[in-house]
Protein backbone atom coordinates (compact mmCIF):
# COMPACT_ATOMS: atom_id res chain seq x y z
CA UNK A 1 0.00 0.00 0.00
CA UNK A 2 1.47 3.38 -1.01
CA UNK A 3 2.71 5.57 1.82
CA UNK A 4 0.62 8.70 2.17
CA UNK A 5 2.81 11.78 2.30
CA UNK A 6 2.06 14.82 4.39
CA UNK A 7 1.56 18.17 2.69
CA UNK A 8 5.07 19.25 3.66
CA UNK A 9 6.54 15.99 2.37
CA UNK A 10 4.68 16.34 -0.94
CA UNK A 11 5.96 19.89 -1.31
CA UNK A 12 9.53 18.80 -0.63
CA UNK A 13 9.20 15.91 -3.11
CA UNK A 14 7.94 18.34 -5.75
CA UNK A 15 10.86 20.66 -5.04
CA UNK A 16 13.41 17.85 -5.32
CA UNK A 17 11.81 16.51 -8.52
CA UNK A 18 12.02 19.98 -10.04
CA UNK A 19 15.67 20.39 -8.99
CA UNK A 20 16.57 17.02 -10.50
CA UNK A 21 14.84 17.90 -13.76
CA UNK A 22 16.42 21.36 -13.80
CA UNK A 23 19.91 19.98 -13.24
CA UNK A 24 19.47 17.55 -16.13
CA UNK A 25 18.26 20.34 -18.41
CA UNK A 26 20.96 22.81 -17.36
CA UNK A 27 23.75 20.27 -17.75
CA UNK A 28 22.61 19.03 -21.16
CA UNK A 29 21.34 22.29 -22.70
CA UNK A 30 22.87 25.14 -20.74
CA UNK A 31 21.35 27.83 -18.53
CA UNK A 32 20.10 30.24 -21.19
CA UNK A 33 18.83 27.52 -23.55
CA UNK A 34 16.78 25.87 -20.80
CA UNK A 35 13.25 27.16 -20.28
CA UNK A 36 11.06 26.89 -17.20
CA UNK A 37 8.49 25.08 -19.35
CA UNK A 38 11.07 22.46 -20.27
CA UNK A 39 11.95 21.88 -16.61
CA UNK A 40 8.29 21.52 -15.67
CA UNK A 41 7.62 19.07 -18.49
CA UNK A 42 10.64 16.93 -17.64
CA UNK A 43 9.67 16.83 -13.98
CA UNK A 44 6.04 16.01 -14.78
CA UNK A 45 4.59 19.16 -13.23
CA UNK A 46 2.97 22.36 -14.43
CA UNK A 47 4.82 25.61 -14.96
CA UNK A 48 2.88 26.95 -11.99
CA UNK A 49 4.43 24.28 -9.78
CA UNK A 50 7.86 25.62 -10.71
CA UNK A 51 6.96 29.19 -9.80
CA UNK A 52 5.30 28.13 -6.55
CA UNK A 53 8.67 26.75 -5.46
CA UNK A 54 11.14 29.04 -7.23
CA UNK A 55 10.90 32.75 -7.95
CA UNK A 56 12.78 32.59 -11.26
CA UNK A 57 15.02 30.47 -13.43
CA UNK A 58 17.97 31.97 -11.59
CA UNK A 59 16.43 30.90 -8.28
CA UNK A 60 16.06 27.41 -9.73
CA UNK A 61 19.75 27.33 -10.68
CA UNK A 62 20.73 28.50 -7.21
CA UNK A 63 18.67 25.62 -5.83
CA UNK A 64 20.59 23.17 -8.00
CA UNK A 65 23.92 24.70 -6.96
CA UNK A 66 23.00 24.62 -3.26
CA UNK A 67 21.99 20.97 -3.52
CA UNK A 68 25.31 20.10 -5.11
CA UNK A 69 27.12 21.97 -2.33
CA UNK A 70 25.04 20.13 0.29
CA UNK A 71 26.08 16.83 -1.30
CA UNK A 72 29.76 17.77 -1.16
CA UNK A 73 29.56 18.97 2.45
CA UNK A 74 27.55 15.95 3.63
CA UNK A 75 28.87 13.05 1.57
CA UNK A 76 32.36 14.05 0.41
CA UNK A 77 33.98 16.38 2.94
CA UNK A 78 33.78 14.08 6.01
CA UNK A 79 35.74 11.37 4.23
CA UNK A 80 38.32 13.84 2.98
CA UNK A 81 38.80 15.27 6.47
CA UNK A 82 39.32 11.81 7.84
CA UNK A 83 41.97 11.12 5.19
CA UNK A 84 43.97 14.21 6.17
CA UNK A 85 44.50 17.54 4.43
CA UNK A 86 47.28 16.42 2.07
CA UNK A 87 45.31 13.48 0.66
CA UNK A 88 42.15 15.59 0.54
CA UNK A 89 43.75 18.31 -1.59
CA UNK A 90 45.32 15.68 -3.84
CA UNK A 91 41.95 13.99 -4.32
CA UNK A 92 40.16 17.28 -5.01
CA UNK A 93 42.79 18.40 -7.49
CA UNK A 94 42.60 15.24 -9.55
CA UNK A 95 38.95 14.30 -9.03
CA UNK A 96 37.43 16.64 -11.58
CA UNK A 97 39.90 15.53 -14.24
CA UNK A 98 39.13 11.89 -13.55
CA UNK A 99 35.37 12.56 -13.72
CA UNK A 100 35.64 14.52 -16.96
CA UNK A 101 32.75 12.85 -18.78
CA UNK A 102 30.24 13.28 -15.95
CA UNK A 103 31.38 16.76 -14.91
CA UNK A 104 31.88 18.50 -18.26
CA UNK A 105 28.23 19.51 -18.59
CA UNK A 106 28.12 20.92 -15.08
CA UNK A 107 31.38 22.84 -15.55
CA UNK A 108 30.08 24.36 -18.76
CA UNK A 109 26.78 25.54 -17.28
CA UNK A 110 28.48 26.71 -14.08
CA UNK A 111 30.79 28.98 -16.09
CA UNK A 112 27.81 30.16 -18.12
CA UNK A 113 25.87 31.06 -14.99
CA UNK A 114 28.92 32.73 -13.43
CA UNK A 115 29.13 35.03 -16.48
CA UNK A 116 25.38 35.64 -16.18
CA UNK A 117 25.85 36.71 -12.55
CA UNK A 118 28.54 39.21 -13.55
CA UNK A 119 26.04 40.90 -15.87
CA UNK A 120 23.34 40.98 -13.19
CA UNK A 121 24.68 42.69 -10.05
CA UNK A 122 21.53 41.81 -8.09
CA UNK A 123 22.64 38.15 -8.17
CA UNK A 124 26.23 38.66 -7.05
CA UNK A 125 25.73 38.68 -3.28
CA UNK A 126 23.75 35.43 -3.36
CA UNK A 127 26.25 33.77 -5.65
CA UNK A 128 29.16 34.89 -3.46
CA UNK A 129 27.40 33.58 -0.35
CA UNK A 130 26.94 30.16 -1.93
CA UNK A 131 30.49 30.16 -3.23
CA UNK A 132 31.98 31.00 0.17
CA UNK A 133 30.00 28.14 1.67
CA UNK A 134 31.53 25.83 -0.91
CA UNK A 135 35.00 27.17 -0.05
CA UNK A 136 34.67 26.70 3.72
CA UNK A 137 36.03 23.11 3.71
CA UNK A 138 38.95 24.26 1.53
CA UNK A 139 39.68 27.05 4.00
CA UNK A 140 39.64 24.55 6.86
CA UNK A 141 41.88 22.29 4.79
CA UNK A 142 44.46 25.05 4.38
CA UNK A 143 44.59 25.50 8.16
CA UNK A 144 44.81 21.74 8.68
CA UNK A 145 47.60 21.32 6.11
CA UNK A 146 49.64 24.07 7.74
CA UNK A 147 49.15 22.43 11.13
CA UNK A 148 50.11 18.99 9.78
CA UNK A 149 53.30 20.50 8.39
CA UNK A 150 54.10 22.45 11.53
CA UNK A 151 53.90 25.69 9.56
CA UNK A 152 52.13 29.04 9.83
CA UNK A 153 50.71 30.96 6.90
CA UNK A 154 52.47 34.16 5.85
CA UNK A 155 51.13 37.17 7.75
CA UNK A 156 49.88 38.85 4.57
CA UNK A 157 47.55 36.06 3.45
CA UNK A 158 44.54 34.43 5.09
CA UNK A 159 43.38 30.80 4.82
CA UNK A 160 40.35 31.97 2.83
CA UNK A 161 42.57 33.80 0.35
CA UNK A 162 44.68 30.69 -0.14
CA UNK A 163 41.51 28.64 -0.68
CA UNK A 164 40.22 31.23 -3.18
CA UNK A 165 43.49 31.17 -5.12
CA UNK A 166 43.64 27.37 -5.08
CA UNK A 167 40.04 27.06 -6.26
CA UNK A 168 40.55 29.72 -8.95
CA UNK A 169 43.42 27.69 -10.34
CA UNK A 170 41.34 24.52 -10.30
CA UNK A 171 38.40 26.27 -11.95
CA UNK A 172 40.75 27.67 -14.58
CA UNK A 173 42.18 24.25 -15.30
CA UNK A 174 38.66 22.90 -15.59
CA UNK A 175 37.80 25.59 -18.11
CA UNK A 176 40.92 24.90 -20.16
CA UNK A 177 40.22 21.17 -20.06
CA UNK A 178 36.87 21.66 -21.76
CA UNK A 179 38.66 22.72 -24.94
CA UNK A 180 42.15 21.21 -24.45
CA UNK A 181 41.65 17.86 -22.72
CA UNK A 182 44.85 16.48 -24.22
CA UNK A 183 46.92 19.05 -22.28
CA UNK A 184 45.08 19.17 -18.95
CA UNK A 185 45.49 15.80 -17.28
CA UNK A 186 45.66 14.41 -13.75
CA UNK A 187 49.39 14.97 -13.40
CA UNK A 188 49.13 18.63 -14.38
CA UNK A 189 46.28 19.16 -11.92
CA UNK A 190 48.25 17.51 -9.13
CA UNK A 191 51.46 19.38 -9.96
CA UNK A 192 49.82 22.80 -10.00
CA UNK A 193 47.91 22.04 -6.79
CA UNK A 194 51.10 21.39 -4.87
CA UNK A 195 53.13 24.13 -6.48
CA UNK A 196 50.67 26.64 -5.04
CA UNK A 197 50.25 25.06 -1.61
CA UNK A 198 53.97 24.34 -1.15
CA UNK A 199 54.82 27.91 -2.14
CA UNK A 200 52.39 29.47 0.32
CA UNK A 201 52.60 27.07 3.25
CA UNK A 202 56.05 25.59 2.80
CA UNK A 203 57.22 22.01 3.03
CA UNK A 204 56.74 20.00 6.20
CA UNK A 205 59.25 20.71 8.93
CA UNK A 206 61.58 17.76 9.57
CA UNK A 207 60.49 15.54 12.44
CA UNK A 208 62.92 14.65 15.19
CA UNK A 209 63.96 10.98 15.37
CA UNK A 210 64.31 9.06 18.61
CA UNK A 211 68.04 9.88 18.76
CA UNK A 212 67.33 13.60 18.52
CA UNK A 213 68.44 13.96 14.90
CA UNK A 214 66.22 15.54 12.28
CA UNK A 215 64.71 13.43 9.55
CA UNK A 216 62.54 14.40 6.62
CA UNK A 217 58.80 13.96 6.89
CA UNK A 218 56.76 13.09 3.83
CA UNK A 219 53.45 14.88 3.40
CA UNK A 220 52.07 12.87 0.50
Amino acid sequence: MPVRLSRMERREKTRQDLLTAAETCFVTRGFHATSVDEVAERAGYTKGAVYSNFASKEDLFFGVYQRRIDHVLTDVVPGLRQAGAARAFDSLATGTIQRRDSDDGWLAVFFEFWAHVLRHPELRARFAESHIRFLEPLTDGVRQLAAERGRSLPSDVTPLQVALAWNAMEVGLGLERLTQPQDVDVELARRMCWLLLDAVIGAALPAASSDGKQKSRSTR
